[in-house]
């Protein structure tokens, strides 16, 4: 692929303005290029009159003179698209609160746009719609914020914890990540009355304020891969149903979260693990095909059940 030297002083330009310093060895690695190449890159800064100031020596770095302000950015019409997209799309993450925030920022955005940039913003939201999945769970935005800071500054984390049984635990916890999964927000990390590594769905936390001891989280922690074995235990129901339509069919269709899908006699082969088999049966009801249920027998139950409430209303 072929990069415009351009490009990379503007992303050189990007880094500074995000960070507070950032070594020549980082910026090298970040664009693939040469020290002595980055060196270039900053001085082009300068000469524009941005004020880079540099640390020489082992361990070198680059930052802008404190209190500098930027001029009004500017962004290319991917960009723009992308970034009011994101601001609508929050109510897919379950952050109704930001919201308000979230409008304030894309009136924002749309003042530094150009009139032809501003246009194309304006149409998108007259346009698109996004529907609001049924299975995301709503999340306290200051919550997550608290959170994305205890595992940003390894500072420890005192919860009030509401388990599935309604049972309230004082937690001390070490978070090192923060996660969103199959419509939920979880808290990953060490908590200290277990001993061990747990998870925390941010929607059963009750009370959280972050304490003065601090910690040093695991160098490349995956809190995916720690998810996808923990979580199966809070999904008593293993799934097995017989769908006919071929996978391709019904990919993007179906969550993947802890879901397997194979061909089999002309069909597919699905298994998984759910929480909630009423919303899993209307699902089936809803794919528009027929399936065959192998198991749980409390699975056809739910369907006998929702047949008889359809039969009635058909009737009525």
């Amino acid at each position: 692929m072929t990069y415009d030297p351009s490009l990379r002083v503007l992303t050189v330009l990007e880094l500074l303005q995000a960070r507070e310093e950032v070594t020549g060895a980082e910026l090298a690695r970040r664009l693939e290029v040469s020290p002595r190449t980055v060196q270039r890159y900053v001085a082009r800064l300068q000469d524009l009159g941005i004020p880079v100031e540099g640390r020489r020596g082992v361990g070198g770095a680059y930052r802008l003179k404190p209190g500098f302000r930027l001029p009004p950015l500017m962004f290319t019409g991917e960009e723009a698209l992308a970034l009011a997209l994101g601001l609508r799309a929050l109510q897919h993450l379950g952050l109704s609160d930001l919201l308000p925030a979230a409008e304030v920022a894309g009136a924002k955005l749309s003042r530094t746009l150009p009139p032809e940039l501003r246009d194309t913003v304006a149409a998108l939201e007259q346009v698109a719609q996004l529907s609001v999945s049924p299975w995301v769970t709503s999340t306290d935005a200051r919550l997550l914020t608290t959170l994305f800071q205890a595992a940003r500054e390894g500072q420890r984390a005192e919860l009030t914890y509401r388990s599935g049984a309604a049972q309230h635990t004082e937690r001390e916890v070490e978070v090192y990540r923060v996660v969103h999964v199959d419509g939920r927000w979880y808290a990953v990390g060490h908590c200290r009355l277990r001993g061990a590594l747990r998870c925390f769905r941010l929607d059963r936390i009750e009370t959280c304020r972050l304490r003065e001891e601090t910690f040093t989280p695991p160098a490349d922690f995956d809190a995916l891969a720690f998810l996808q074995q923990e979580l199966p235990a809070a999904h008593p129901y293993e799934i097995s149903v017989w769908l006919a339509a071929p996978p391709e069919h019904l990919r993007g269709a179906v969550s993947v979260w802890h879901t397997d899908l194979r061909a089999e006699e002309d069909g597919t082969r699905m298994t998984c693990q759910r929480e909630n088999l009423h919303s899993f049966a209307a699902f089936l009801l809803g794919v528009g095909v027929d399936f065959r249920v192998d198991s749980p027998p409390e699975l056809r139950e739910v369907l006998r059940t929702l047949a008889g409430r359809c039969q009635q209303a058909g009737e009525g």
